[in-house]
């Protein structure tokens, strides 16, 4: 007996040193740990204070979007839960269950007027569309130029002719060579007079006695 109580009493020595190291090693880890966390705990509350700074600055310059690590940031993820697996006497009621077909309901005479109506109202021709009303018309040509001519007190060129036209009237298209021609049969009519200055040609009223006298014919000479 004086044998085994020296014994037992070495191995709880032995085991009370190790869990005394073990305890002391547990100690220092969670030093080390909280250590960790700490400066952990510290970069993220810089990292936040920077977030709340440079939202702050997006506002002022006036940026209305959000960036996505703030959003992952703010907003915690979360898992999407898989659906219950349905069980085999669920699955198999499923697939032998089948569709009851749905009766149409009878359409009524409201229903059935206003399709017609619509489906006439597509139908319907696009000439009944109103058509716009033809301009009224104007004084013509010859009386525009006739008109023109007797208010100048000099002559004019048919070109300067054309340009007052078209001031005057910018609804209507009036160009140089008809108006020639226009003024030219009012001199063969008696109707307005025509002076050559160089080689420009140049256009007057006729006197009120000349127009009412009648045109003489050209007599040739050969």
């Amino acid at each position: 007996m004086s044998d085994v109580q020296p014994e037992t009493a070495g191995v709880q020595a032995q085991y009370a040193a190790r869990v005394g190291a073990d305890l002391e090693t547990n100690r220092k880890e969670q030093e080390r740990v909280g250590a960790e966390v700490a400066a952990l705990q510290e970069q993220l509350q810089v990292l936040e204070n920077d977030h709340a700074l440079l939202l702050s600055m997006q506002q002022a310059l006036g940026s209305t979007s959000t960036p996505a690590a703030a959003a992952k940031k703010t907003s915690p993820v979360k898992k999407a839960v898989p659906a219950p697996r349905a069980s085999a006497g669920n699955s198999r009621g499923a697939r032998t269950k089948k569709p009851t077909a749905t009766k149409p309901k009878p359409k009524t005479k409201d229903e059935d007027k206003s399709k017609g109506e619509g489906k006439a109202a597509k139908s319907a021709p696009a000439s009944t569309e109103k058509k716009p009303a033809a301009p009224a018309a104007g004084p013509t040509l010859v009386e525009l130029i006739d008109s023109h001519l007797g208010q100048q007190s000099e002559p004019r060129s048919a070109a300067e002719i054309t340009t007052a036209l078209a001031q005057a009237r910018p609804e209507r298209t009036i160009k140089t060579t008809v108006v020639r021609t226009t003024v030219e049969g009012l001199v063969a009519k008696g109707r307005a007079q025509r002076t050559k200055q160089g080689s420009s040609v140049f256009y007057t009223a006729a006197a009120p006695e000349e127009k009412s006298a009648a045109p003489q014919p050209e007599t040739s000479t050969g």
